[in-house]
């Protein structure tokens, strides 16, 4: 089973689109899959959207009336999948955003290198794409120098992308380490940051897929703030992320 999870906050001019695009996807790839989205405090149409599609694809909406954020947004979404798969060493939990600038058919690309033995997959984007927004080109360039070795030091080149595939016993593992408490306490880029070094240390094997983002196709004006994204990381610099002999990229 692959569960594709989704946190969502106003995305209802993408959602439903993004959810066409997987459906079409994955009933091309012939894999069992669920899609999983939080609908974390949306004020838009998202809810509106998120039920009708409940009749044309296996999807479970899970409802926040409270604001969580992106990173618990996606820990919520990740311990819920755990939770579901009956086959922990088989199935797959694959990340996305909900604003249609990742696209659906990567997936395929990503379980397939799990398939092939991989026990997480790390969608790599260009900081040099040209079709990215400037700021985000900014940021990807500056990213490094802030991080230091919380850049340099990890198991794939950008660190920085959620767009993911991860065996389901690697964050099984993970989350029994954790225990109960909070697990993902940063946003954006460096909750993506943080997650990989948490579940690294309990993957044998990392690789990487090379991604293509589609900002163009954004209908809604970016939230992306470079210098607030160029803070966050900056609190990971000088710490220890990435454990001594955790998973190398293939």
């Amino acid at each position: 089973m692959i569960y594709v999870c989704i946190p969502a906050h106003d995305e209802a001019p993408t959602i439903g689109v993004l959810l066409w695009k997987i459906r079409k996807v994955m009933a091309d790839f012939g894999r069992d899959y669920k899609v999983l989205v939080l609908d974390d405090a949306s004020t838009d149409g998202t809810s509106d959207t998120l039920v009708r599609y409940r009749k044309v694809l296996p999807l479970t909406v899970v409802h926040h009336d409270e604001r969580l954020g992106y990173g618990k947004a996606l820990e919520r979404l990740i311990r819920e999948a755990v939770a579901e798969a009956p086959y922990p060493k088989r199935d797959a939990v694959v990340t996305l955003q909900g604003d249609f600038t990742e696209d659906p058919a990567d997936i395929v690309t990503l379980v397939k290198a799990l398939e092939g033995g991989a026990d997480v997959v790390a969608g790599v984007v260009g900081g040099e794409d040209r079709t990215l927004p400037g700021a985000v080109r900014w940021a990807r360039r500056l990213a490094p120098l802030v991080l230091g070795r919380g850049h340099s030091g990890a198991p794939v080149s950008d660190p920085l992308s959620g767009y993911r595939a991860y065996r389901v016993i690697v964050l099984k593992k993970m989350l029994r380490e954790a225990g109960e408490g909070p697990l993902l306490r940063q946003e954006g880029w460096a909750a993506n940051l943080e997650l990989l070094g948490l579940v690294a240390p309990h993957a044998r094997r990392i690789e990487e897929a090379p991604l293509e983002m589609r900002y163009h196709l954004q209908t809604r004006e970016s939230r992306f703030r470079a210098l607030r994204v160029l803070r966050d990381l900056l609190r990971f610099r000088g710490t220890a992320l990435w454990a001594s002999g955790s998973g190398k990229t293939a």
